[in-house]
């Protein structure tokens, strides 16, 4: 496993350098996404992932946390021996706040984006479908990050990668199964799928939807598969397998909440390519609005809508040629 590189002198985590390489390419398919959208707010295409970046390291840590309680209370039983130096504490400390989890930061960003969505009064669903397919991208980079870590490794298998195992001061070579490369190709694959729907008129947050049940299913079947022990085992299943059992179950609700129960008149249909359909009207928070939802926009917001798109009568022409003369 390659931990760190040295750069100019300095040992820099290569899980560092994938995660920050995932964050670019993340962004330029966001840009990519967006450069002929005309339903979106810059400034909140720069705020929400500010807020989502805070929400995913608190959630992160604190899902890690939870998965070391045990550690945490074994420590608190053996406080004469876990807390009597500095040395020991900070080592206890580290046990329990080093590391994060990957479902802790998805739910953590997506909380704090949501929350900035309501105090911005914007459209959580549009903004929601904008980036989903970046977040498997960034996921997919991660998880080779993992393979450089030497963490999230699977179980001991006939093939598969390398790793080297410390255990009571004896150092063997033992093969695993490439989980963190399996789920990094599965990401992937789930990209395609969102960035193919993206093309159809879905309603307005199916993707994040889509994306929900789709990576929770993902993660509950690997999770079997995993072969460290930090896993949180409770019930007979794993902390992570819990809450992709929540997520799968949400992601089922936001899409019968569009299509199928009382609520699925409220979601409007985002244009993919920025195009007005017959009828249609762009609204900057709502997106693409429906004729049949028109009802719900303030007067000025459909004045501001129309007006955007309303060409030049051909009285005004006459006028906008002749200050153009006199000007001259």
């Amino acid at each position: 496993m390659l931990k760190y590189i040295n750069i100019f002198g300095r040992d820099i985590p290569m899980y560092g350098i994938c995660a920050l390489i995932g964050l670019i390419f993340g962004g330029l398919l966001i840009y990519f996404r967006i450069r002929k959208r005309r339903d979106y707010n810059k400034a909140h295409i720069v705020n929400i992932p500010i807020f989502a970046a805070i929400g995913a390291f608190a959630g992160a840590k604190i899902v890690y946390f939870l998965t070391r309680l045990d550690f945490l209370f074994s420590a608190f039983q053996h406080a004469d021996i876990a807390f009597a130096s500095a040395d020991s504490t900070f080592k206890v400390l580290g046990e329990v706040f080093s590391g994060m989890v990957f479902y802790g930061g998805l739910l953590g960003a997506i909380l704090a984006a949501f929350i900035y969505c309501k105090i911005a009064r914007v459209d959580f669903s549009l903004y929601a479908d904008i980036f989903a397919p970046a977040i498997p991208l960034f996921h997919a980079f991660g998880r080779v990050g993992c393979v450089c870590a030497g963490c999230c490794y699977g179980i001991e298998c006939s093939w598969g990668l390398v790793y080297t195992d410390t255990e009571n001061g004896i150092t063997s070579s033992v093969t695993r199964l490439p989980l963190p490369l399996i789920e990094a190709g599965c990401n992937l694959l789930i990209m395609v799928l969102l960035l193919i729907l993206s093309k159809k008129h879905l309603k307005k947050g199916s993707l994040m939807g889509i994306y929900f049940i789709s990576y929770s299913i993902v993660r509950f079947v690997d999770e079997f598969f995993r072969g460290d022990e930090i896993r949180g085992v409770y019930f007979g299943l794993s902390t992570s397998q819990w809450i992709s059992i929540f997520v799968f179950i949400t992601g089922v609700y936001m899409l019968l909440n569009r299509y199928v129960l009382k609520n699925k008149d409220k979601f409007g249909y985002h244009v993919p390519i920025g195009e007005v359909p017959d009828g249609y009207i762009y609204n900057k928070n709502a997106g693409a609005v429906a004729p049949w939802e028109q009802y719900k926009l303030s007067p000025e917001a459909i004045a501001e809508a129309t007006g955007e798109q309303q060409a030049p009568t051909t009285e005004e022409a006459p006028d906008e040629a002749k200050t153009d003369k006199d000007d001259q």
